[in-house]
This record gives C-alpha cells, sequence and structure tokens, in this order.
C-alpha cells in the first residue's frame, strides 16, 4: 500500500543567498516536503516506529537550514538527500523551498525551487 505524506510550509529563518546583506541579516523560508512510501505496516500496527517519524524528518530539514548556502537550490538538494539516506523506506520525495520577499528589486511573495527524485 502506497502512502503520500506531506509536510507543507515548514517556517525557518536562515542565511541563504548571494548578497551580503542576505548572508549577515537571513532570511525567512518556507520547506514543505512531499514523499511517498510503502507504510502498510505502520497502517495496521498504529506505531510511530513503523512509520516515517514527522519529527525526526522536521530535525532533518532545520538542521539543513542552518547551515548556509548561497543559492536555494543548493540548500533543497541537501534537504533532500539527508531525508532520502536517513529515511531509506521513502521511494519518492519532493523539497520545495520558497525564499520570502527575495531581494529581485520589486515587490514579490517568494521565489522556489522545487527538486524531487
Amino acid at each position: 500500500m502506497k502512502t503520500s505524506i506531506e509536510l507543507k510550509n515548514m517556517h525557518f529563518f536562515a542565511h541563504h543567498g548571494v548578497l551580503e546583506h542576505e548572508i549577515i541579516h537571513g532570511n525567512n523560508f518556507l520547506v514543505t516536503l512531499r514523499f511517498s512510501a510503502d507504510l502498510s505496516v505502520a497502517c495496521i500496527s498504529d506505531d510511530v516506529a513503523d512509520t516515517v517519524n514527522y519529527a525526526e524528518v522536521y530535525n532533518l530539514v532545520k538542521e539543513e537550514m542552518t547551515i548556509p548556502s548561497k543559492l536555494i537550490e543548493n540548500a533543497a538538494y541537501r534537504i533532500l538527500r539527508r531525508v532520502k539516506k536517513s529515511f531509506p523506506q521513502i521511494d519518492r520525495l519532493e523539497v520545495e523551498l520558497a525564499k520570502m520577499s527575495p531581494p529581485v528589486g520589486g515587490k514579490m511573495d517568494y521565489s522556489a525551487i522545487t527538486i524531487s527524485e
């Protein structure tokens, strides 16, 4: 049985960016993970040990977001690799990372990248 899980709009403050003020002052980011896995055992057992623990996933993402990157592409890729390595039962993973109010010379809600494997 295939199960899809989404951890939507996890909020982080981080220092990702190319411009000096982004590196020094930081910015707000949103991370959304979408993944699928065979979690049929967890559906029957009702035991967190048989599923992908959301709290553990959140903490992995949080740790990766504390590492400064020039590009959100790099941060998203690191998150993808780390989550896939820590939870081999995940067979499809999508990471969306959005930088709120990016410095583009105009008003914009966010810029985002989506990477999947």
